[in-house]
């Protein structure tokens, strides 16, 4: 007799809608944030105020802000549906008849979605922690920012100093970089499937959706996982005392060693 997987979201086929129709809608809150982390590499002074106008917005405009709450609520709603998912699946068959072969039957990243699902948690909950929660609650260093061109006054929170100091530390750089490997190998699984998983599939372009899916998940994580690095050997001068730059870089990495530790 055939058992039907329900998730946290009742039926099978609203499981099916739901991940597929989550994950992609992830997939555009990847972009748009990875659009906003790029004006990192510019490490100039024009770059800096680029980036904490671009964070003041993301953290105070009320669209955005209804936005960012679905996001992060989508994401942990994806993770565990996942990860509850395939435990019961896995609960069903207690005979894994394909353990020997399982290659010639799905790839790896398709059969380790629920631990790259995981990893991509922690990761988030350790970013979140060191930046968005610095950025809502923290003690970030404040500045007034004059606009050239209009002449607005703005008064800007310092995230981007506390972002390149983060990444001066080589264990978060390098827990950052593997985090986007981790992710790159989950959206080379998700993309093309939620597509499929959608009904948006069809024999004539079945072929580009799933090259799409593979260029997407190696070039987002890539540009990324680039930032970290370029931060980490760029080494930017920062207005900051010492006591100011170890207590970033103590913060972030309590922060890496305490959620490694309770995972």
């Amino acid at each position: 007799m055939a058992t039907s997987s329900k998730g946290l979201f009742g039926s099978s086929l609203a499981r099916k809608y739901w991940m597929a129709a989550s994950g992609l809608f992830l997939t555009l809150f990847l972009v748009g944030h990875l659009l906003g982390n790029l004006q990192l590499l510019d490490t100039s002074e024009h770059g800096k105020h680029a980036f904490n106008l671009y964070a003041a917005f993301m953290t105070t405009f009320p669209v955005v802000k209804i936005l960012s709450y679905l996001t992060y609520g989508s994401i942990i709603l994806h993770v565990i549906d996942g990860i509850v998912l395939t435990r019961q699946n896995r609960a069903a068959r207690p005979v894994r008849y394909a353990k020997e072969n399982g290659a010639a039957n799905a790839s790896w990243a398709s059969r380790s979605m629920a631990l790259l699902g995981i990893l991509t948690l922690v990761f988030i909950i350790v970013h979140m922690k060191s930046f968005f929660a610095e950025m809502h609650w923290g003690d970030v260093e404040q500045y007034t920012y004059t606009d050239p061109e209009s002449g607005v006054n703005h008064s800007l929170k310092d995230l981007w100093t506390i972002t390149v100091l983060a990444f001066q530390n080589i264990w978060y750089t390098l827990f950052y970089v593997l985090a986007m490997v981790a992710l790159g190998f989950h959206l080379s699984h998700g993309v093309s499937s939620g597509f499929q998983s959608l009904g948006l599939n069809h024999p004539k372009y079945n072929g580009l959706v799933k090259y799409f899916g593979l260029g997407f998940s190696i070039l987002v994580p890539a540009l990324f996982a680039l930032i970290p690095i370029y931060l980490y050997v760029q080494k930017p001068q920062v207005d900051a005392t010492i006591e100011q730059t170890k207590a970033v870089v103590e913060h972030v990495v309590v922060d890496l060693e305490t959620e490694t530790q309770s995972n």
